[in-house]
């Protein structure tokens, strides 16, 4: 099982890059959250290009200093620095960074034509506005490429920081938001794994397309992941409910995927404690109010509208007519498994699960009401939630 290739963004992209529609080049932007295949798609289009004609760059993997920024992009790049490109870095931050501008603008790859810079979550070399005689990073980053005769695609986990920043930026910048698998591409994932026996083992795989895009709200990473248990644990025929109990527990793989982005993006915000706080409360009952959170954390309504502009910023919530609520509703699940004092033991599980299936799943499929009525079942069984032979 792989994220399936998204041919129709892939020709989205490529269009801006040579200008299509428009009498210029343009520079996409792609915003996504975690999971949303970013990186797959940067690294299908590194391969689309050319990888003599494109670099691939991680951005949040190597933006440590300025200078090591450097080192690592130029060590790593097929593209031969031009002599102005290849000189500088030598005397601190500022001429480091001044000098990554410089590679980015003037490298070219062996063929003629200009090189392509896929540049992922590139909002992280914020972390070089602590250097000294770096405050504008960002906005020199955005003036410098957009100057460039090279082409660039950029990626950020973070929408409304991007919107943001990108707000006054040249209109050379196209903002490109990936969206949510729909269940034909889903479908064609499963399909791919396993090839069907015939129209009963089809219209099987049809609706375990359905409640699989249905429960991962769309997103690649968790489809990903509870198509491919539902698979391995449905013995015959997948059981989707299950498999994303069984990936919820302490050590399953959906359960690490919400941590990591809890954690990454309270990390990336103020206030990580009262923000916390605020995840719980929203994790209890969804939406509310402002006055109503500010009276649940027992806090002014305008600190609390200060802590609820906090987790906008980085994406953790949405206000939908003044009523927040959360962005991933996977992530409200993990909230209400594991934000507590103790590990959820299966029972907890099969509770949580069963809710969120019912709550996610109105039309309720045959293989949804078999799986939830199990898990119901089993929560009375000496051995938990899951039967593994």
């Amino acid at each position: 099982m792989m994220i399936p290739e998204r041919p129709a963004l892939e020709r989205r992209v490529l269009a801006a890059l040579d200008g299509t529609g428009s009498a210029t080049p343009r520079i996409p932007v792609l915003l996504g959250g975690c999971g949303s295949g970013k990186t797959s798609l940067l690294l299908r289009l590194r391969d689309l290009i050319g990888r003599s004609q494109a670099q691939y760059v991680d951005v949040e993997r190597i933006a440590t200093t300025p200078e090591r920024f450097l080192k690592a992009m130029r060590d790593g790049s097929p593209f031969p620095a031009h002599p102005y490109g290849s000189a500088g870095g030598e005397n601190g931050a500022r001429d480091a960074f001044d000098a990554s501008l410089a590679f980015l603008d003037t490298a070219r790859p062996p063929a003629d034509g200009a090189a392509t810079f896929l540049l992922d979550e590139f909002l992280e070399l914020r972390t070089f506005e602590s250097f000294p005689g770096l405050r504008t990073v960002l906005k020199d980053l955005l003036g410098a490429l957009a100057g460039s005769g090279n082409r660039f695609v950029l990626t950020t986990r973070y929408t409304a920081r991007a919107h943001r920043l990108l707000r006054d930026a040249p209109s050379i910048f196209e903002i490109i938001h990936v969206g949510p698998l729909s269940p034909s591409e889903i479908r064609a994932t499963i399909a791919s794994a396993h090839e069907p026996h015939g129209e009963e083992d089809d219209a099987m795989r049809e609706e375990l397309a359905r409640m699989v895009h249905a429960l991962a709200d769309g997103r690649p990473a968790y489809a990903r992941m509870i198509a491919e248990a539902a698979i391995a644990l449905g013995h015959g025929s997948a059981d989707p409910v299950s498999a994303l109990a069984a990936l919820l527990g302490p050590s399953g793989g959906l359960a690490a995927a919400c941590r990591f982005s809890y954690e990454l993006r309270l990390h990336r915000a103020r206030g990580y404690g009262a923000l916390k706080a605020i995840l719980d409360v929203l994790a209890e009952e969804e939406p509310l109010t402002l006055t109503e959170i500010a009276l649940r954390l027992r806090r002014t309504p305008g600190s609390t509208k200060d802590y609820l502009s906090w987790l906008e910023d980085v994406d953790l919530i949405v206000a939908r007519q003044k009523k927040y609520s959360y962005a991933d509703p996977m992530l409200r699940l993990w909230v209400r498994l594991h934000c507590r004092a103790t590990p959820p033991g299966e029972e907890d599980i099969a509770r949580e699960v069963h809710a969120y299936v019912m709550a996610h799943l109105p039309a309720q499929p045959a293989l949804a009401l078999a799986g939830a009525a199990e898990m119901v079942r089993d929560e009375e069984k000496s051995w938990g939630i899951i039967e593994i032979d």
